[in-house]
């Protein structure tokens, strides 16, 4: 399954079960869209999130309003986004890509429903009380590529070789996800008998200088976390990746598209007729996992002939 047929069944459903209960109040419903992302790195799924919307009966200008709250990549904004939002007076809080912007949904109302599209464990993070019966006034869809970079960081020890030195980029600012993600690399590493360096970044003059810090290491590979600030600075990432000449997988086709040498992606998807439920804490959960080719874009002539020969050796699943 592509994507954006993820996102329109989705997000979609998703939004269609609060937005059906009150849409039959006087007032104009209102739809508050949070993202820790910004309105660039999101476009595409806005796009599809509306067009999704419209496919259920509800037109931006017509009968819904959609109120925008970017935090820019920048998490600790995303508390005060989400009170802004609850004083609104909002219908229904989608939370797109972003485990922070849920948790902060979460705490700023126990009333208003809230819908997520997220890449962790909900449960593990404190989302939702279980799959099957998440609880409260929150619901939505997980894609677990969190726990993907398990896969990325296998799947490049195996392109490069054993003895290569491999670091992986994450983001300290997203604690919930990052956390999961150290567990994940420790985890790796004793199952691969493998050393990983893991960089930290939560700025863009952080991630120029993580990237010294790989050139005076002298390693020869990356990794990039699939945490929502990476994608904000896809740009400055796939530039520097190029001029240091070190192959880098990414969690998104974005960076490919942006000019990136590889990404892995992960596919899930939620049932639409389980969100038609009343209540979020009926809505369960229906996942369908799918891993995906690599993309791979046309990289650096330097780049190109050792990698790209060795990822031809490499089974994909």
């Amino acid at each position: 399954m592509r994507r954006r047929e993820f996102i329109v069944l989705s997000m979609g459903a998703a939004v269609s079960w609060p937005l059906a209960a009150r849409a039959q109040q006087p007032a104009f419903p209102v739809i508050g869209f949070l993202s820790g992302a910004s309105f660039e790195a999101m476009h595409d799924y806005v796009s599809v999130f509306k067009q999704s919307l419209a496919e259920a009966g509800f037109v931006e200008g017509r009968n819904v309003a959609i109120e925008y709250r970017w935090a820019d990549g920048q998490n600790d904004r995303l508390p005060e986004l989400a009170v802004d939002l609850v004083h609104r007076e909002v219908a229904v809080i989608v939370v797109g890509a972003s485990t922070p912007g849920a948790l902060a949904a979460k705490a700023a109302t126990q009333t208003i429903p809230i819908v997520f599209f997220i890449g962790t464990d909900p449960v593990k993070v404190g989302l939702v009380a279980s799959l099957a019966h998440p609880g409260s006034n929150v619901t939505g869809v997980t894609a677990l590529n969190v726990e993907l970079i398990a896969k990325s960081i296998d799947l490049m020890h195996n392109l490069m070789g054993p003895s290569t030195k491999i670091a992986v980029l994450i983001n300290p600012a997203n604690a919930p996800q990052s956390a999961v993600e150290r567990n994940i690399i420790q985890d790796v590493s004793r199952a691969l008998d493998a050393r990983f360096l893991v960089l930290n970044a939560s700025s863009p003059s952080e991630i120029e200088s993580a990237f010294a810090t790989l050139v005076g290491e002298r390693i020869s590979a990356l990794v990039v976390s699939g945490e929502n600030f990476f994608l904000t600075q896809r740009d400055l990432l796939v530039g520097l990746a190029a001029r240091h000449a070190v192959p880098t997988m990414y969690a998104y086709r974005e960076f490919v598209i942006a000019g990136g040498l590889i990404s892995y992606a992960k596919l899930a998807r939620i049932q639409r007729a389980s969100l038609r439920a009343k209540r979020p804490v009926n809505c369960r959960y229906s996942k369908r996992q799918k891993l995906s080719w690599p993309s791979i874009s046309k990289p650096p002539r330097r780049l190109a002939s050792q990698f790209l020969y060795r990822c031809s050796d490499v089974p994909m699943r």
